[in-house]
């Protein structure tokens, strides 16, 4: 699928780029967000493997060390920092980068899958429409989406 308001960007089998920001984000969810119900017992414990691995490779940089130590207590700014040198040092390393990917995709794989259903009765002319968005992009209600081919 092209997409229009990134036209080099193009999203494969609905999961997002496995950006540094991402990676970033998955090992650190058991610190910013409330609740982990969503993640296996296993995603969990990757995630920490995660965590462990960004820290072991940027043991002795003070500057990531200060931001890491600072996301782990709950600092989104520090966070945002640790992606930046973390996007850097997956672009010098392409072999360290395809194995935190690997952690992720993992983690990801884990997720725990909403498998409730839902009821919906419209009646007369009533429209009417139930979602579940789990990342990705949702198109709801009545939208048209003009797609066009990338320029070569």
């Amino acid at each position: 699928m092209y997409n229009t308001l990134h036209p080099r960007r193009i999203t494969v089998s609905g999961m997002e780029p496995l950006t540094a920001s991402v990676i970033v984000t998955l090992a650190f969810t058991k610190i910013f967000e409330k609740t982990t119900e969503k993640f296996t017992e296993a995603a969990l414990a990757k995630m920490d493997e995660l965590r462990k691995k960004i820290f072991d490779r940027f043991q002795g940089k003070v500057n990531v060390e200060t931001a890491l130590r600072a996301a782990e207590k709950g600092s989104k700014k520090d966070l945002d920092t640790v992606a930046a040198y973390l996007q850097v040092l997956m672009h010098e390393d392409p072999a360290f980068a395809e194995e935190l990917r690997t952690l992720a995709k993992d983690i990801k794989a884990s997720e725990k899958q909403d498998n409730s259903t839902m009821t919906q009765i419209n009646q007369d002319n009533a429209k009417g429409w139930q979602t579940k968005v789990n990342g990705g992009t949702a198109y709801i209600g009545e939208i048209t989406v003009n797609q066009s081919t990338p320029n070569s």
